[in-house]
């Protein structure tokens, strides 16, 4: 078993249950990791024997594209399209953060983190 980090993936996105948000938006920041046996690749030293971390960033990028109100949902977006599209993840990680939240005081950021084994 193995493990791939994409940390520190930023963004601009609209997200929020503000209707400004929707509008101005903000700075977001993803932390991604994933957990799979990467004993073939180890030896294959072949891209198609492990977990592209390009793909991780791709499907990160785009369900962040997607606008929704809580950063629950769009974590649990990214976590059920890394299950569908890399089979060979068995566990997913992910830290959603919103970069100085409108919450009326002197926050750097906001995180949601959501973790999931894959059900066999």
């Amino acid at each position: 078993m193995g493990i791939i980090k994409v940390e520190n993936i930023r963004l601009f996105a609209y997200h929020g249950c503000l209707v400004e948000e929707g509008k101005i938006g903000s700075d977001y920041r993803v932390d991604l990791k994933v957990k799979a046996d990467l004993a073939k690749s180890t030896q294959s030293d072949d891209l198609n024997d492990t977990v592209d971390y390009v793909h991780l960033n791709l499907i990160v990028k785009e369900e962040m594209a997607v606008r929704a109100k809580l950063l629950e949902h769009v974590a649990d977006r990214i976590i059920r399209r890394i299950f569908i599209e890399i089979p060979m993840v068995t566990t997913a990680n992910v830290d959603v953060s919103k970069i100085n939240p409108p919450i009326g005081g002197n926050v750097e950021m906001v995180t949601v983190s959501l973790s999931r084994k894959r059900k066999v």
